[in-house]
């Protein structure tokens, strides 16, 4: 991985040079032009279509590949247009293996291709090597797709022992690196074929752009996924690309703050009596905690007064999600409860405001619904 001074002068100065010739602006222009003009057959600038190509749009795709070490970036309108256009060089009767935590909208999606296009997915634990090389040697397994961490519940899967076996069956490995980003991890690096993310999270970071990425390692598949991608048409706008590129030149500063709270979020929450088990990878600025009973979440929700409950992540502020109602809610009762995703299990993003502000906010919660779940006994009982 580049070095955090180099990959933090990088970020700054992305598309800072862009317009050298024409005007010298600092900050890249945003191009929202759809068509260009030709001065006769035969003859172009190398823009045609708005969505084959964007001056703005190049511009943060040339960042994002740099970002995770790729050869080649796609900037698309949202994180499931991203894992979409991944999954439109497979075919019917294709197996993909899955790890067995993920993104709800991940299964959901995988779920129709299944039904509607019979591709088939096998579910695996992350950890358990074995399974994995019995998995990859069948011919129709054609990738393995993995969060890590995952979402909600915090697993970390090794990709470089994934890369390794999967590599042995020249099947490729698919990371959703949403979570830790490439500042903390870049799993091209360590064996990953292909990255995705929902730039919406981290990447955009202010809960304000609806985006996607994916990045190649190699040029082969980079080809595949920009014919597919120019003929679907998904292509994140110009405007957002451009606040995608502003939202980028932060990433290091935010993540590391992030980072900072969580770790002293995670301290807090492990002393506090009505939380029994905290999630943390380690890294990062994703938590996942359980509260003693499932009684207590509405009133933990409603007297939250810093930390907003709302269902995205990785922005700058605060925001508590209950996966088993919102994010996951679309698989059953009894695949939510294999997966642990209980309905007293609640997802944090750590924002970038004070520590110690979102701690007493969570102190606070926790006390008001105990208090609640107190009196609503008292007065049964009365």
């Amino acid at each position: 991985m580049a070095e955090k001074e180099e990959l933090e002068t990088f970020l700054v100065q992305a598309g800072n040079r862009s317009d050298d010739q024409k005007t010298g602006a600092v900050s890249t222009p945003v191009y929202f032009s759809t068509a260009y003009r030709h001065h006769g057959l035969g003859e172009s600038t190398g823009y045609d279509y708005a969505r084959e190509n964007n001056p703005t749009r190049d511009v943060l795709q040339a960042a994002l590949s740099k970002l995770e070490n790729g050869v080649q970036a796609f900037a698309l309108s949202s994180g499931m247009a991203a894992i979409q256009l991944v999954f439109s060089k497979f075919r019917s009767g294709d197996q993909i293996v899955i790890s067995d935590d993920l993104y709800g909208g991940s299964f959901r999606y995988f779920d129709d291709l299944h039904h509607n296009y019979a591709i088939d997915f096998i579910s695996w634990d992350g950890q358990d090597t074995e399974f994995l090389q019995k998995a990859v040697a069948k011919p129709q397994v054609k990738a393995v797709w993995l969060e890590t961490p995952s979402n909600p519940t915090m697993k970390l899967i090794d990709i470089q022992k994934t890369a390794e076996i999967a590599h042995q069956h020249e099947t490729e490995v698919i990371v959703d690196n949403t979570f830790y980003t490439p500042i903390i991890q870049r799993p091209l690096d360590e064996g990953a074929d292909v990255v995705v993310h929902s730039a919406t999270k981290y990447l955009g970071g202010h809960n304000d752009i609806l985006a996607g990425a994916v990045v190649c390692k190699s040029a082969e598949n980079a080809a595949i996924y920009e014919r597919n991608l120019m003929t679907t048409g998904a292509v994140l706008d110009p405007f957002s690309c451009w606040l995608l590129i502003r939202s980028l030149k932060t990433l290091p500063l935010r993540m590391e703050k992030h980072e900072k709270n969580a770790q002293e979020l995670v301290t807090a929450l492990e002393k506090e009596p009505l939380v029994t088990q905290v999630l943390y990878p380690g890294h990062g600025g994703m938590i996942s905690f359980y509260l003693r009973d499932a009684g207590l979440v509405d009133q933990f929700l409603r007297h939250l007064r810093v930390i907003s409950f709302a269902e995205s992540l990785g922005g700058v502020e605060s925001l508590v999600t209950v996966p088993a109602t919102q994010t996951h809610a679309d698989l059953t009762e009894e695949q939510r409860q294999k997966k642990h995703i209980t309905k007293n299990l609640l997802r944090l993003s750590v924002g970038i405001e004070n520590s110690q502000d979102l701690i007493k906010d969570i102190q606070q919660a926790l006390a008001k619904s105990a208090e609640y779940s107190h009196n609503q006994v008292t007065s049964t009982e009365g």
